[in-house]
């Protein structure tokens, strides 16, 4: 009999266990360097389809394939130690039948070696959580706003701000943890049905754009440091490494014209005659 290895990384079940716990930190990444840098502090790292316009400059999300997902999360699985990695399901990945979902999710769990996936949708997505996590694919929800319907809902507009809307997002919720998720993503809901929700609900949430009474909370990272040109109003930048940036781009490009850069110190010498 072959002795396994300890699994040093969080697990979904230790996620699970963080109910009513200390909060869950977790961010996105999609590099290998970022991922380490990010791995020292968070309790998960998600691989989002938010690579589309972080990535890629896509205005949506629709356009990410699951090759794209399962390249990134490589990267990121690479780079990191601590953390549960969680890797999005992309648009058209899981949505026409549970097979498909399964196929898909069980691809990005042997490819990239994470340890969850997680896919969009409450209700309408229920018997695939199931039917995944039955299978043995860790399974992480996601209701409120749900960026890959965007073509549906027509703008990224909160959710439940308005008197008698409750009660299909309460319905999404509960039926993603009733299916077996073993937590959930509350997006751009408004603060007392998240707070409401994540009373109710048997697993963990994470917000983005929800309630401080979330069991976690999740930006995406480039927003965060304040390298996106446009974030959403859920979002408090703890850098500003935009203007950063370009100052040192603007600084090299100024050293290589003026022939200011390469100097001695960054040039090789011939070798001394022996």
């Amino acid at each position: 009999m072959s002795v396994q290895s300890a699994i040093r990384r969080r697990t979904a079940p230790d996620i699970r266990a963080r109910k009513n716990g200390d909060p869950i930190v977790m961010l996105t990444s999609y590099h290998a360097h970022t991922a380490a840098l990010v791995d020292r502090y968070c309790d998960v790292i998600l691989v989002g389809d938010s690579l589309g316009n972080v990535m890629h400059g896509f205005e949506t999300t629709v356009p990410v394939t699951l090759d794209m997902m399962i390249l990134q999360g490589r990267a990121v699985m690479r780079g990191s130690q601590q953390a549960l990695v969680v890797v999005d399901m992309p648009f058209g990945s899981y949505e026409a039948s549970k097979e498909q979902a399964f196929h898909s999710a069980a691809r990005i769990l042997k490819e990239t070696l994470c340890g969850a996936v997680k896919l969009e949708g409450g209700v309408k997505m229920a018997e695939t959580i199931a039917f995944l996590s039955a299978r043995g694919i860790p399974v992480m929800g996601h209701v409120g706003l749900t960026p890959q319907s965007i073509n549906t809902l027509g703008s990224f507009r909160a959710q439940g701000r308005e008197e008698g809307t409750w009660q299909p997002l309460e319905d999404d919720a509960r039926a993603v943890a009733e299916a077996g998720a073993f937590s959930m993503v509350i997006e751009a809901v408004a603060e007392p049905l998240a707070r409401r929700i994540t009373e109710t609900v048997a697993i963990p949430t994470i917000g983005i754009g929800a309630s401080p009474a979330c069991d976690g909370q999740v930006l995406v990272l480039e927003d965060m440091l304040g390298l996106s040109p446009r974030a959403p109003k859920f979002v408090r930048r703890y850098g500003e490494l935009g203007p950063m940036i370009e100052a040192a781009i603007e600084g090299y490009a100024r050293d290589v014209r003026s022939r200011a850069f390469p100097g001695p110190e960054h040039v090789y010498a011939m070798k001394p005659k022996s």
